[in-house]
């Protein structure tokens, strides 16, 4: 993962440190913290996402790319899914 010096994987669900946005990844579930602040674009280039293949959820919203996370905001980042109809 690029970036790997200036995170940190979570043992548990617990509350992150001051200075750092939670990130919690899902698909393989996994939790790290990042320094923030950080805008989403920078964030995904930090984890090597494509913008357009993950949602990211700040309190049950979407979030923009040019958004800034601030210290110490948890977010989470789903992968994309999309189905057809038959």
């Amino acid at each position: 993962m690029a970036g790997a010096a200036s995170s940190r994987v979570l043992d548990g669900a617990g509350p992150c440190d001051h200075g750092k946005v939670n990130v919690l990844l899902r698909n393989p579930r996994r939790e790290i913290e990042i320094d923030g602040p950080i805008t989403v674009v920078n964030l995904l280039s930090r984890l090597d996402l494509n913008r357009e293949s993950v949602l990211v959820i700040r309190d049950g919203e979407l979030v923009a790319g040019d958004a800034t996370l601030a210290d110490s905001e948890s977010i989470e980042i789903r992968p994309v899914i999309s189905g057809g109809h038959r």
